[in-house]
């Protein structure tokens, strides 16, 4: 069973019920189809045996909610965590004080990489969970019947997954592994900082002059800055097809411009004198701080990616945990172009990863 929450008082008077400090269930249904930022729509919460679904478009601040989400003693119980972290962020800009990942501890528990919920209620209980409402429209008022109670069973077995996951890792001395990891998420969302040398994604482009470069990079920051102040889709804005034509062939005039980009459907005349404004400007010092865009990765890098890649699984081999887990190819070739060791390689991973992947960079 589940009660329907619309207004503070009956959330605050529900979430009362309940010692402080506890163990909280929390699922989140949001939409982000026509928008930057993901728009609240429900949020599902069980305490000890009760769920509650709250009517977030109704309740705005949720109060109680965060507080009970702050407290330092509470632990916050989620799964694959990480967007609904930033539908939360209205709420919690925090984030809460200590989240449980149960994607992440099934992972480090040796269950797989990457379960989803249904998955792995199944794999625990052996119980099949319906996903017939995965594409629902959340923002509907009301909600059907087949709504509200698949919003239920998305958190209604996550307090016992916890509290089976929590001693497997504890029997194999990785609790404070999955602290540690979820400790970053939170971190992740709570800053939410722009990439500033976004530019170096694009290698096809490194053999570009410096002056086109600096275009590139001027154009995907300011695409990101425009994107959260009109809340619009990146693309919508400037696909990155538009912006890598942009940068290397600049139009000659406003015109040429409204021609090239026409079909972006936020891309108003305002935002193009914006854009031709930026591809027009005279260098400055934040243009110093561009970074070169690397090459492609050369047959002798590939194959040093591919040792060290090796390296990574047999390593998760012996403590039998996901190689994607440990440590993705992306952070390889991080590692690789940079030559210094990646941030989201820190903490428990470093000393399992550094002089096996140091020994294997040409």
């Amino acid at each position: 069973m589940h009660e329907w929450m619309d207004n503070e008082a009956a959330l605050d008077a529900w979430i009362a019920q309940s010692p402080r400090g506890g163990i909280i269930a929390l699922d989140t249904e949001f939409t982000r189809t026509n928008t930057f930022a993901p728009i609240l729509a429900l949020v599902q919460i069980k305490l000890g045996n009760g769920i509650a679904l709250l009517d977030s478009p109704r309740l705005g601040a949720h109060a109680a909610l965060a507080a009970r989400l702050r407290e330092p003693a509470g632990i916050c119980v989620m799964h694959s965590a990480s967007e609904d972290l930033e539908a939360l962020a209205g709420i919690v800009p925090e984030g809460p004080a200590n989240l449980f990942d149960t994607q992440i501890a099934a992972a480090m528990a040796g269950l797989g990489f990457g379960l989803s919920y249904q998955k792995l209620v199944a794999a625990l209980f052996g119980v099949e969970l319906p996903k017939s409402e995965t594409r629902s429209d959340w923002l509907q008022r009301p909600l059907s019947a087949a709504q509200l109670d698949y919003a239920a069973q998305d958190v209604a077995w996550l307090l016992q997954i916890h509290a089976r996951l929590a001693d497997s890792l504890k029997s194999l001395g990785r609790s404070e592994w999955l602290a540690e990891d979820c400790r970053r998420m939170v971190e992740r969302v709570r800053r939410a900082e722009p990439d500033m040398q976004p530019q170096r994604a694009f290698r096809s482009a490194s053999d570009w002059p410096r002056e086109n470069q600096i275009l590139l990079r001027r154009l995907l920051l300011w695409r990101e800055r425009a994107a959260r102040r009109f809340d619009k889709p990146r693309s919508w804005l400037l696909d990155d097809a538009h912006a890598l034509a942009l940068a290397e062939r600049p139009p000659a005039n406003g015109n040429e411009l409204f021609e090239r980009t026409k079909g972006l459907r936020a891309l108003r005349s305002a935002q193009r004198e914006e854009v031709l404004a930026l591809l027009r400007a005279p260098h400055d010092d934040s243009d110093a701080a561009a970074l070169p865009i690397p090459a492609p990765m050369t047959s002798a890098e590939k194959k040093a990616v591919a040792a060290m890649k090796d390296a990574v699984a047999a390593v998760a081999q012996k403590l039998d945990l996901p190689d994607g887990l440990l440590c993705p190819r992306r952070h390889l070739e991080t590692f690789l172009t940079d030559r210094a060791w990646p941030a989201a390689l820190e903490g428990w991973r470093k000393p399992l990863l550094f002089d096996a992947l140091s020994a294997k960079l040409p």
